[in-house]
């Protein structure tokens, strides 16, 4: 399993504890937008391209919070919500964000009703994402 890792460089007068995300999406270009918008709040993390890379990076570290796709190869999202909240990926309590280009509200609540902590749709923006660590009470 090969995890790219982003920086924790906090801007300068940043008075918040920089978050360690555990990002997962198939997407290239996603994996590189949410690392960049983490890495402007403040905050790094480790990059996956798969469900299961995820599940095996949850069991070895520690995360703050998880930016989750929902439509992933291997093992989608909602299998990977699942076995964090079954506690078979360890960090049973881990904040779990869904980040999914459907749109559409039974999507949504099926995910909340799952045990994601958000829901966010694609494209990812600085706005929604902070705003989304500022319900979960996260820097």
């Amino acid at each position: 399993m090969t995890l790219r890792t982003t920086e924790n460089a906090a801007p300068a007068g940043a008075r918040h504890r920089p978050l360690r995300v555990l990002v997962a999406d198939d997407e290239p270009l996603n994996l590189r937008i949410a690392a960049r918008l983490l890495r402007d709040m403040g905050h790094g993390g480790v990059l996956v391209s798969d469900g299961a890379q995820a599940v095996a990076a949850l069991g070895a570290q520690p995360f703050d919070a998880v930016l989750l796709d929902l439509d992933m190869p291997v093992m989608d999202g909602a299998s990977v919500l699942g076995a964090i909240r079954a506690g078979s990926a360890g960090r049973r309590g881990v904040p779990v964000l869904i980040v999914s280009g459907e749109q559409g509200e039974a999507t949504r609540a099926h995910c909340l009703a799952a045990g994601a902590s958000d829901y966010l749709v694609k494209p990812l923006t600085a706005q929604a994402l902070q705003s989304a660590l500022s319900r979960l009470g996260l820097p």
